[in-house]
């Protein structure tokens, strides 16, 4: 009995063992041939600088989807299609104009940009006094007798404490989103709020706003970081500042657009579908490179990849090209609305979303079994630099999808120098390391090929 348990054990061991070599030697191969023969930044070449800025309802976002269509085609994938989705169409117009006027230090121009949904100033501008806060709290305190008539000014910087950018981001990000509507319920003209970057720039973020139900429209904008400190210092020596903002943003009507889908199916369970992805939309101040061009073209390095190394995979892998993230996240909800009606089956989602950067990990799905197969892989990942598996999610457009069960994931770059590009117009192409991009894309297929060969359960 001990010696057909002794048997059995080193069997098990053995297979286990020639798996995990094969496993070493397959990604050996995925990371060889994106780093030696790669086409990601390629691509996004093509994409940054003959296509540029892919804000949904533009020319541009037209132009991508005919780019990722032919792309897509050329490589080679078994299918590729269009996903009908329609989607928002705000346009920036002319550029902003802000400007100081201070009785102490006269007239000085600064930085600015409208936030994306905004409505205009008019031909006129709007010149006010400020308020400054730091919080929408802060703004409730101030009320209707502080806040009438004026701008109100969000300076509330993102936390650098925060290790990880993106949670000091997402603690600073609702001035942005809500803070027109919430100065507006105590009848301010207009609101400015400082830029989401992480340090001190000049030139402008821009990003998305919401305007509450039932809440009069007032133009918003962003300044700059640094110009931000330079108004907050002002006030402080002089209490009637005035700002004067122009901008000729305007809301066209919802524009027809498409997510774009290419995929290779599955030689065994071709009902079982692997979604990797980015969004193809992109602010209109840049190229778009990291956000979220990189991860466009990482997902469709994926699929190339595996063609490239004759790997045929069990299950159907999808690359999808979301349109609509930046403001109003169409693409995601339509890509899950088809998925659920027309009943496919999606066992894993992965996004990148987070730029070209070196690679640090993924993050992993909130199901348990999922959760520690994927961190199980970590000794096959850890040798590319790919070792923080610590969080939890995915991302914003394949969100929609777990309400139907699908284990989401995310590829996680580095964060640093994130935002310090996010929805700016130094967001392009030289901004972007060929080999850390290469890293990214060679990371996702690795990630595939697991989930692929093993599953999640």
């Amino acid at each position: 009995m001990i010696k057909s348990i002794l048997i059995y054990l080193f069997v098990l061991l053995s297979v286990t063992s020639r798996s995990q070599s094969s496993d070493e030697a397959t990604i050996k191969q995925i990371f060889d041939q994106a780093l030696s023969q790669g086409q990601s930044y390629k691509m996004l070449h093509d994409l940054s600088t003959n296509i540029g800025p892919r804000l949904s309802g533009s020319p541009g976002a037209a132009a991508a989807v005919e780019w990722s269509r032919h792309v897509m085609e050329d490589y080679g994938f078994d299918s590729v299609w269009l996903q009908p989705v329609m989607v928002p169409h705000w346009v920036r117009g002319t550029k902003e104009i802000g400007r100081i006027i201070s009785t102490k230090k006269g007239t000085l121009s600064v930085n600015v940009c409208a936030l994306g949904g905004s409505v205009g100033t008019g031909p006129s501008g709007i010149t006010a006094q400020l308020v400054e806060v730091k919080s929408i709290d802060e703004l409730k305190a101030f009320g209707t007798k502080g806040v009438q008539g004026k701008i109100v000014f969000f300076n509330r910087p993102m936390d650098a404490t925060k290790i990880n950018t993106f949670s000091a981001y997402g603690s600073a990000v609702d001035q942005r989103s809500n803070g027109a509507s919430e100065a507006a319920k105590y009848g301010a003209v207009a609101a400015l709020v400082r830029s989401m970057g992480s340090n001190l720039e000049e030139y402008p973020h821009t990003g998305n706003m919401r305007y509450a139900p039932n809440v009069v429209k007032i133009p918003a904008l962003a300044i700059s970081t640094a110009h931000a400190e330079q108004l907050s210092k002002l006030l402080k020596d002089d209490k009637e500042v005035q700002v004067y903002l122009e901008n000729h943003s305007v809301t066209l009507e919802d524009s027809p657009s498409f997510n774009v889908i290419g995929e290779i199916r599955g030689s065994e369970y071709k009902d079982e579908i692997i979604v990797v992805g980015g969004h193809l939309d992109s602010w209109d101040l840049g190229q778009g490179a990291h956000d979220d061009g990189a991860g466009c073209v990482q997902a469709i390095e994926v699929l190339r990849l595996f063609n490239q190394l004759g790997y045929k995979p069990k299950r159907t892998i999808r690359a999808v090209m979301f349109m609509n993230e930046e403001n109003g996240l169409r693409g995601g909800l339509k890509y899950a609305e088809l998925a659920e009606k027309n009943k496919e089956q999606h066992l894993a989602a992965i996004e990148s979303d987070r730029g070209g950067f070196v690679p640090r990990g993924f993050t992993v799905p909130t199901d348990a079994v999922a959760k520690e197969r994927v961190r199980s892989w970590k000794p096959l990942l850890e040798p590319y630099g790919l070792s923080d598996f610590s969080q939890e999610g995915g991302g914003a457009d394949i969100g929609p999808l777990a309400r139907q069960g699908v284990a989401l994931l995310g590829f996680l770059p580095d964060s640093q120098r994130y935002f310090n590009l996010h929805h700016t117009a130094e967001d392009t192409i030289d901004k972007v390391d060929k080999r850390e991009l290469e890293l990214g894309a060679a990371s996702m297929a690795a990630l595939v090929y697991l989930i692929d060969k093993y599953g999640l359960k």
